[in-house]
């Protein structure tokens, strides 16, 4: 079975704004968040990854350019990969989402709650889940590279965990972090979570 390193990208200025980027396109990695990405590409340029996955968002594209250049390989976009659609908080501040009704609910059972003209937080782990089972599928004992979102990857990793939806906040992924997860059918074994470059890594 397959590990996956699941790759949150890099920091951008929507996140350094404190602001709900949600799907909206032309958001591009911040210098930080470009010193990120090739970081993460010197710690793994000597990992074994056979195949590169990404969501088509750019700030995870561009996170994962450096890696695929290193390591000759090409970059395959996966739509499912993308961000938690949030609908109409797109480009709002988290400092007045903090404030409504709505915020209590997405951190204490966010099973429980839609945004607003978006998707729900289960529909989100089914479509993120339903790629890496088909990543799993093609990719038999290969190490493989997943670059994405970061609740996304928490729920991913809930999941697999056999961790419900309304824990998932409890998990974190950085921008510009690795977490890594032991495949096995519909279980996984995590072995490692948040790792911030630089790192070694020995494959299990």
């Amino acid at each position: 079975m397959p590990t996956l390193l699941l790759i949150r990208h890099g920091d951008n200025d929507f996140l350094k704004n404190n602001k709900m980027p949600g799907r909206l396109p032309g958001i591009h990695l911040n210098a930080r968040g470009h010193e990120q990405a090739a970081e993460l590409a010197r710690s793994l340029s000597r990992v074994p990854i056979q195949a590169i996955y990404s969501s088509p968002l750019e700030r995870a594209v561009e996170t994962a350019e450096p890696l695929a250049q290193l390591l000759g390989l090409g970059i395959q976009l996966r739509p499912d990969l993308t961000d938690i659609d949030v609908g109409d908080w797109e480009g709002r501040s988290l400092k007045s989402l903090n404030r409504t009704r709505l915020w209590k609910v997405i951190q204490d059972t966010p099973s429980q709650f839609q945004f607003p003209g978006g998707e729900t937080f289960v529909q989100a782990q089914g479509r993120v889940t339903r790629v890496l089972d088909a990543i799993e599928s093609a990719h038999g004992d290969e190490l493989v590279a997943v670059v994405f979102h970061a609740d996304p990857i928490k729920l991913a990793v809930a999941h697999y965990l056999g961790l419900s939806v309304d824990n998932f906040q409890r998990l974190n992924a950085q921008t510009g972090s690795v977490t890594i997860l032991k495949m096995d059918g519909s279980l996984g074994k995590l072995l490692a979570l948040n790792l911030i470059p630089p790192f070694s890594y020995t494959k299990p």
